[in-house]
């Protein structure tokens, strides 16, 4: 039994009320063991509750839930920061020849380990990954996640056209081959499986219609997938689906949109495809840093709180620029200010943590600090370098913190990471002197 001593912030419920119904508990301290969290509140009173507990002292610094990304492709690791133009040619240029590579098996396992350390340097706890057409690299995710008793959403890529033949799959492999991960790994530890088109141009109606039958068999794995991304990209599926009413119809016509379906971007909607997901209880991963990287556009947060429609932060690396969950919600400042709709620093915080926890269905175990959850939590180093010092005083409040350290930090912010009550990342000290 462990108490790590620090300050606290979380949200223990989903809420719209964001300044109001964030918990802070200044020199608090949080009770972990056998991986869960037993108790919550000052430091006094769970000291005086858990007198044994082996004391941790972070005293000054904040401890949150751990970070959750709810769109991003491991097998993009490599190829992140590679120049490149939009959406469609980003594919054909660095996508796919970077994800030709993990028909390599070493090659995949290689990758998922870097994937899964960038992850907890930038203090995220889960994510719902993007893994390549083949089976394997789903297979190398799901194991050295499970090392970590660490929770991924993942699920292997299906796309049977307008791809290079080396990455095609067809109806019936992408069926039988995502039939057999989620009778694998999903709820096998803390791994969850995602069935996973790339995006409607790269699936035959017969692919969709395979994966839609999955979907019914399998009502409680995710679907995840991509839309409305790009203009190029929705005139394409308009030609290539002409009978659907619209992109998002596509999905809908084979039992892919309703709750824990996650759809990446979704910057270009309509009136009536907002009104679907929320009848549907889907989610929209808004990915700022890669909508501006490859100029696909600006999400449009007032639709999306007008629909009542969930919305998760996501870094959709590798064409989003950073694995910080921190720099994503700077980006995502960014773009709600040039639609002067900005999103606080609270709302931000909630967005990657209880926010993003209930869009998926799994604030039982994620994105917060309460009794019973995963102890799945960060410790941030708010004053790691000169500037952030000088910035951020010792007693700032937590939403002046959270938002000087999205627009100045990035990994430098995350001291610690704990997935499931062990400590899986610590980073190294350093000197802020100046030389």
């Amino acid at each position: 039994m462990q108490l790590i001593r620090a300050n606290i912030a979380h949200f223990p419920h989903a809420t719209t009320q964001f300044s109001e119904d964030i918990t802070i508990i200044r020199d608090g301290g949080v009770v972990i063991d056998e991986g869960k969290i037993i108790a919550v509140d000052s430091f006094t009173d769970v000291l005086a509750r858990y007198p044994k507990a082996n004391v941790i002292d972070r005293q000054g610094q904040w401890l949150l839930p751990g970070f959750i990304d709810s769109h991003l492709h491991y097998p993009q690791t490599q190829s992140i920061a590679s120049y490149g133009d939009q959406l469609l040619s980003w594919l054909e240029n660095y996508t796919f020849p970077t994800e030709k590579q993990f028909a390599d098996e070493p090659h995949a396992q290689q990758i998922a380990q870097v994937f899964l350390r960038q992850l907890l340097k930038n203090g995220t706890t889960t994510g719902f990954v993007f893994c390549s057409v083949h089976q394997q690299s789903c297979e190398a995710l799901f194991s050295a996640a499970s090392e970590l008793n660490m929770a991924i959403v993942a699920g292997k890529v299906c796309m049977d056209r307008n791809c290079p033949q080396e990455l095609e799959d067809c109806p019936t492999t992408a069926q039988v081959h995502s039939a057999a991960l989620i009778d694998k790994w999903h709820n096998h530890g803390r791994n969850k499986y995602a069935i996973t088109p790339r995006f409607a141009p790269t699936s035959s109606e017969a692919q969709l219609a395979s994966l839609g039958e999955l979907a019914s068999q399998y009502p409680d794995v995710f679907v995840q997938t991509h839309l409305s991304e790009n203009l190029d990209e929705i005139a394409w599926v308009k030609r290539l689906f002409p009978t659907a009413i619209g992109y998002l119809d596509v999905y809908d016509k084979y039992n892919m949109v309703r709750p824990r379906a996650v759809f990446g971007h979704g910057i270009h909607l309509n009136e009536d495809e907002w009104q679907r997901l929320h009848e549907a209880g889907s989610t929209i991963a808004f990915c700022p840093t890669s909508n501006l990287f490859l100029g696909s556009g600006l999400f449009d947060i007032a639709s999306a709180k007008k629909h009542d429609v969930h919305v998760a932060l996501a870094t959709d690396v590798g064409a989003g620029t950073s694995f910080s969950m921190l720099k994503t919600y700077a980006d995502a400042y960014k773009v709600s200010q040039l639609r002067h709709t900005p999103i606080s620093p609270f709302e931000g915080f909630y967005l990657m943590t209880q926010g993003a926890a209930v869009a998926h269905q799994m604030e039982s175990d994620i994105g917060n600090l309460n009794p019973g959850s995963s102890a799945d939590f960060v410790v941030l180093d708010h004053q790691f370098d000169e500037l952030t010092s000088l910035r951020i005083q010792p007693n700032a409040e937590f939403d002046d913190v959270f938002f000087a350290l999205s627009i100045l930090g990035d990994d430098r912010a995350i001291r610690e990471t704990w997935v499931n009550g062990r400590r899986c990342y610590e980073k190294k000290e350093s000197s802020h002197a100046m030389v």
